[in-house]
């Protein structure tokens, strides 16, 4: 029998501690994205995130060429990785239902001790849109940050041609918190809505999320 192979999850996880960061909820497995999840995570990506007429990103990088595209995105995931220290965070949550890689969910906060503010950010796979993956997914980590991280503010936003996105912030009791102006592809000028959730006006679920691995976390993430 050979010896079993260890992922690199499982080794890394006493030096960086985000990797033994787990979230549950009814339908959804959410643990910090690692290398190993990055094989999945392409392929998910190649196989599309929004239809091609609509661009619901800031930065529009779902529009380059499969040969861009792949490269592109595993750059973007280490340079992020690299960036995240003590108080200044993102965590990338890589999305699972029943095994089956769906989407990611961010959830990032700078300054956090004193800001006690974070800021949300996520996409879905095409074939996974639809099914309120999405208000769930957001919803574990909204709860996590007001339960566990004690964080005081939730920011988020959308561009006003994406009801999708602003669908889910409203089911979750998200405010307008006023609208900019931003160039989302060169020379396109697009109305975008900044939102704002407080925990006193968030819209629970009937579920509590599990939250597992965060004490080793502490140091890091300074809550």
């Amino acid at each position: 029998m050979e010896p079993h192979r260890r992922s690199t999850r499982e080794s890394l996880t006493p030096y960086w501690p985000l990797y033994g960061l787990r979230l549950t909820t009814p339908r959804l497995e959410l643990t910090t994205l690692a290398d190993d999840d990055l094989p999945e995570l392409i392929e998910l990506v190649l196989g599309g995130v929004h239809a091609p007429e609509r661009m619901p990103f800031a930065v529009p990088w779902t529009e380059a060429p499969p040969e861009d595209l792949v490269p592109n995105t595993l750059r973007f995931h280490w340079q992020e990785r690299s960036g995240t220290a003590p108080g200044n965070w993102r965590i990338p949550f890589a999305v699972r239902r029943a095994g089956t890689l769906v989407g990611l969910q961010d959830l990032g906060g700078r300054d956090f001790p004193l800001l006690r503010t974070v800021h949300t950010g996520s996409w879905l796979g095409l074939a996974h849109q639809g099914s309120g993956i999405g208000t769930e997914m957001r919803a574990a980590v909204l709860q996590l940050a007001f339960d566990h991280l004690h964080a005081v503010r939730a920011e988020s936003g959308a561009f006003a041609d994406n009801p999708a996105s602003l669908g889910v912030s409203a089911k979750l009791g998200y405010r307008p918190n006023g609208m900019d102006r931003q160039q989302r592809r060169p020379g396109e000028l697009v109305a975008h809505q900044r939102l704002v959730l407080e925990p006193a006006d968030f819209r629970r679920s009937d579920w509590t999320v599990a939250v597992s691995g965060l004490e080793a976390c502490r140091g890091l993430l300074q809550y």
